[in-house]
C-alpha cells in the first residue's frame, strides 16, 4: 500500500518524525503522519499549517507499506462523538500513545478528523517492522496559489 506525507523540503531525505504534540500522540511521543490519498495528504497540511503558510518548497512522499504488515485500526464507531474538537485533542492524544507504547504493529489505520470518511495511517518508527516500510519516491509539491 502506499501512502502519503508532505513535507518542507529539509525533511523530505527520510521519514522521520519530530516529536512535536498533534492529534495522535503527546510532545515527545514519535509518530509519522501519513495519508491515504495525495488530496487528504494536501488537505491536512492546509489545516495544520496556517500559520505557518504555504509557500515554500514542499515536497510529496510516497512511502510504500508492505501489504502483509501488521497494522491497527482505530474507527470512528470506537471514539467519543466529539473526539475531533481541538478541546478533546487529549482523548485521541492518549489513544495514540497506547498504541505506540502496545508495539502491536508498525501501522494504525485512524480516520481524519477533517473528513471522517478518509483515513491516515500513523506509522511508529520505534517498532521492529519499520524497517520494511520504505520512502520510494519524493516529488516537488506546490500548493495551488488559490488556497487561502
Amino acid at each position: 500500500m502506499i501512502v502519503y506525507r508532505i513535507v518542507t523540503n529539509e525533511f523530505s531525505g527520510s521519514l522521520k518524525a519530530s516529536g512535536r504534540p498533534a492529534r495522535w500522540n503527546s510532545a515527545g511521543s514519535d509518530m509519522i503522519y501519513t495519508a491515504g490519498m495525495v488530496s487528504l495528504a494536501c488537505l491536512e497540511n492546509i489545516v495544520h499549517r496556517s500559520g505557518e503558510g504555504l509557500s515554500g518548497l514542499f515536497k510529496i512522499l510516497e512511502i510504500d507499506i508492505p501489504d502483509g504488515l501488521a497494522r491497527d485500526e482505530i474507527r470512528v464507531a470506537e471514539l467519543p462523538e466529539n473526539w475531533t474538537d481541538s478541546a478533546n485533542v487529549h482523548i485521541t492524544r492518549k489513544i495514540g500513545d497506547k498504541w505506540l507504547k502496545s508495539m502491536t504493529s508498525a501501522v494504525c489505520r485512524v480516520p481524519s478528523a477533517i473528513i471522517r470518511q478518509e483515513s491516515n495511517y500513523l506509522i511508529n518508527p520505534a517498532h521492529k517492522d519499520f524497517k520494511s516500510i520504505r520512502l520510494v519516491n519524493a516529488e516537488d509539491f506546490n500548493f495551488d496559489k488559490r488556497i487561502k
